[in-house]
């Protein structure tokens, strides 16, 4: 059914001024809502604004209401309304399809009943009426004064909701009127129409008008005041609150070219000696990741450097004045665990010398006696050679009145009874090998002539002079009974040590050190070997043992990786250009690698490697040379949580107090990726010579030397060194020979301090000889690799035994010879 419109609300809920007229003049009507006055029981007087009158300008209700109302009318007005108009509120809300003033009245009367008994009187509410009341209904009225805040304001609110709008006008008034809400202590002295109040809420089609008190206006105003004081003061720090840094925005770029990295900065709780982290940015595990690729080297590039190795092994074979020397040793033999005997070895290697006693026994075992004896200083840089071979010489003496006492004083004794040189025997005679590490041109077995000093050592009265005469003319004078026999490489000793102690049928193809340096040695075929040869030597056998001095490979630098720490390296160095393999292989050059990289790292500010860290300008890390390789091995060793061990030994490694985690942990990476680097070129040149000699090829010569029975022995002295070597196999090797057949073993031995110390370096070697053309998987596993210890006295003692047996008869007579033509010549 439609409606007509509503019309606009009457002012009749308003409380009218006492110019109005007075209720005796207003016309009477039948329905009680027509009247204008009224009065109930209690005498409380109301009035009606008839309907149709014209209603004020809203500047001139504000002035009339103004005029009327105080100020403690509006605060006792708004505190009496306050719980009306939070329920007016709640109803609207929750039941919206309800007409809200019906049970608002009610609700009222029980919240002023509770409040004071001056506030308000009940009266009787209305009688129900059907339908909604017209226009006509009510009667001219005149204006009536602005609404104080007391009462309801209407507001117009448009709605799209028909039915909404329909069902609350026809909604039924309440049954009963309403009670009164001015009571005679109020400070308005008109009354309130009734009807007028109960039509507060006149709906229509379109239009509903709701009632809005004074709390409502106080209240949206107070929200406003909140939101303001928020914008304008939202940038305000507040006062409790702790100071947090920003995070910088994320760049893309490196890490190395971050100008400022963000930082967490979460203090520990309480202080520590070794804080376990520390604000760092994610900058230095990005640049630990990044320097490590760096030293990378790809399986292309392995076989790349293989193929460039054996080219330049072949050229060293072929001519003089190459990058790999391929010196030939004139060492044609090597043994094969048979031998017995009591051989002699000293070893000038640097600031000590050592003198030792090798008892062979026939069976792959051996005894050994040593002594060790640091050089004065002043011998380093003597004026003569003399001063320094005489001091050797001395040395041995004493080591024999020591060890060998009973063989020393038969000598003595036989030599004061003879009366020819007849009467010295073979027998009686110690041979003697001569590891002397320097620089020398080997003209045969035991003669070189010394080409320069290095090591501290100054005598350049020795340079260009045979360094095993120079010996043996010094242990003449003290008429000892020794003769040296072999001038020897610490590298040929290791081939040889390897393979008098190696298991198995077939003799040792290579010895290789790295340690502290970096060389290889390998039996060759003498058919091989083409470019000239001085000296004498026993070619009865086809073979000789070649020194190769590998770690000059590539000094041109044609396939050999390098970073730019590589290359301050060689700047720095005391021979730049020279030795670039064994650079970045050795543990000589490894630690200062790793130095290198941690001091270029410290120059980039952002990276934060040990970031408010006081380093010395004296520590280890600041002096070039001053970090040893192990702690590479410490690094790798480490795989604690914390790094602890590792945090600990940078400590006096590298001079860095607490060192953070991070720290560790970039330093561990680095270090990791310099370790492979130099095993995966350390399986390189293994392979390399496996491949040029042939010897995984079928049918290739494997020197194959008988062994005794002795040699299955397991029952050795405890003093034996050799065993403990022989048994110094890796699981790899181990495992992969009970698959290959013992003839089709290539037996390699190593020895030195990254090889014996470093975890898994052999391992390191062995991914990399997989990777290689020409050996593979199948020929890794033939590979056998074991540690052979003290080359430089074992393996000179076993050069010696091998020159023994090249000797001539009678050749042990030639020095008593040479002294007799001197006694002639001097007699004439």
């Amino acid at each position: 059914m439609t409606q007509d419109p509503a019309p606009a609300l009457p002012s009749g809920n308003c409380p009218v001024q006492s110019n109005h007229l007075p209720s005796s003049e207003l016309p009477k009507s039948s329905n009680p809502r027509d009247r204008a006055v009224q009065q109930n029981d209690k005498g409380t007087v109301k009035a009606v604004t008839p309907p149709g009158l014209q209603q004020p300008s809203p500047a001139q209700k504000y002035r009339n209401w103004l005029s009327t109302v105080s100020l403690a009318a509006i605060k006792n007005s708004v505190k009496s309304n306050i719980g009306l108009a939070y329920r007016q509120i709640s109803q609207t809300v929750q039941s919206p399809d309800q007409t809200p003033y019906a049970d608002l009245y009610g609700r009222t009367k029980n919240n002023l009943a509770e409040d004071s008994a001056d506030k308000a009187e009940l009266l009787p509410k209305p009688q129900a009426d059907s339908g909604t009341p017209h226009l006509s209904d009510f009667p001219p009225q005149p204006a009536a004064p602005p609404c104080p805040p007391t009462l309801a304001w209407g507001i117009h609110i448009t709605t799209t909701s028909s039915s909404s709008t329909k069902r609350r006008a026809a909604s039924p008034k309440p049954s009963s009127p309403p009670p009164a809400i001015i009571s005679s202590t109020s400070p308005f002295p008109a009354a309130i129409d009734e009807d007028n109040l109960y039509k507060a809420h006149k709906v229509s089609s379109q239009n509903t008008y709701t009632p809005i008190s004074l709390v409502h206006l106080f209240s949206f105003a107070f929200l406003a005041i909140v939101l303001i004081v928020q914008f304008f003061f939202a940038d305000t720090p507040s006062i409790h609150s702790r100071t947090v840094k920003r995070y910088s925005p994320t760049s893309f770029s490196p890490p190395a070219h971050i100008v400022e990295g963000g930082t967490c900065e979460s203090p520990p709780p309480f202080p520590t000696e070794h804080p376990i982290s520390r604000p760092h940015t994610m900058a230095l595990a990005a640049e630990a990741k990044r320097i490590a690729a760096d030293f990378e080297i790809s399986d292309t590039d392995l076989n790349k450097i293989n193929l460039e190795f054996v080219q330049q092994m072949k050229e060293g074979l072929a001519k003089n004045a190459t990058n790999m020397s391929q010196i030939p040793t004139f060492v044609t033999a090597v043994p094969n665990g048979t031998e017995k005997g009591l051989y002699l070895a000293v070893d000038l290697g640097g600031t000590n010398f050592r003198v030792c006693s090798i008892n062979l026994h026939g069976d792959t075992t051996f005894d050994i006696v040593q002594s060790k004896v640091a050089i004065p200083k002043e011998l380093m840089v003597a004026k003569t050679a003399k001063e320094l071979f005489s001091f050797l010489a001395k040395q041995i003496e004493l080591f024999l009145r020591e060890h060998h006492e009973d063989h020393f004083n038969a000598h003595i004794r036989r030599r004061q009874t003879i009366s020819t040189p007849e009467g010295f025997r073979d027998e009686h005679i110690f041979r003697l090998g001569f590891t002397f590490s320097f620089p020398v041109h080997q003209i045969g077995i035991n003669r070189g002539t010394l080409m320069r000093w290095t090591k501290g050592f100054d005598i350049a009265d020795a340079v260009g002079q045979d360094v095993c005469k120079l010996l043996q003319d010094e242990i003449d004078i003290l008429k000892l009974p020794v003769r040296v026999a072999a001038l020897v490489n610490d590298t040929v000793g290791t081939l040889m040590a390897r393979s008098y102690t190696s298991p198995g049928k077939t003799s040792t193809l290579l010895g290789a050190i790295f340690g502290t340096g970096t060389n290889g040695a390998y039996v060759e075929r003498l058919d091989k070997i083409t470019k000239p040869m001085d000296g004498e030597f026993d070619n009865s056998t086809g073979d000789m043992v070649v020194n190769t001095e590998w770690g000059s490979f590539d000094n041109s630098m044609k396939v050999l990786p390098s970073t730019i720490y590589d290359q301050i390296l060689d700047q720095e160095s005391v021979n730049p250009g020279i030795q670039m393999f064994e650079k970045r292989v050795s543990g000589m050059f490894l630690g200062e690698i790793l130095r290198i990289v941690l001091v270029q790292t410290l120059k980039t500010p952002a990276v934060s490697l040990f970031s408010g860290l006081e380093i010395a300008s004296t520590a280890p890390l600041h002096a070039t040379g001053g970090v040893d390789s192990s702690i590479l091995s410490e690094a790798e060793a480490d795989s604690s949580a914390d790094l602890s061990k590792l945090r600990e030994y940078m400590k006096t490694s590298l001079g860095v107090s607490a060192a953070t985690v991070e720290d560790a942990l970039a330093v561990k990476e680095i270090a990791h990726a310099i370790a492979i680097r130099a095993a995966r070129l350390s399986g390189i040149a293994i392979g390399a010579i496996i491949l040029e000699t042939g010897r995984l090829n079928p049918g290739a010569s494997a020197v194959p030397a008988p062994k005794s029975t002795a040699s299955i022995v397991e029952d050795v002295k405890s003093l034996n060194l050799a065993e403990a070597a022989s048994a110094t196999v890796s699981k790899l090797a181990n495992t992969a020979g009970l698959a290959v057949n013992e003839d089709e073993i290539v037996d390699v031995g190593v020895d030195g301090s990254l090889v014996e110390f470093y975890p898994k370096f052999e391992e390191y070697m062995r991914e990399a000889l997989r990777t290689l053309d020409g050996i593979g998987a199948a020929g890794e596993r033939r590979i056998r690799i074991g540690i052979a210890k003290d080359g430089s006295g074992v393996g000179a003692a076993l050069i010696a035994l091998v020159a023994a047996k090249m000797e001539k008869p009678l050749d042990y007579l030639i020095p008593l010879k040479g002294k007799l033509d001197e006694i002639k010549a001097g007699i004439s």
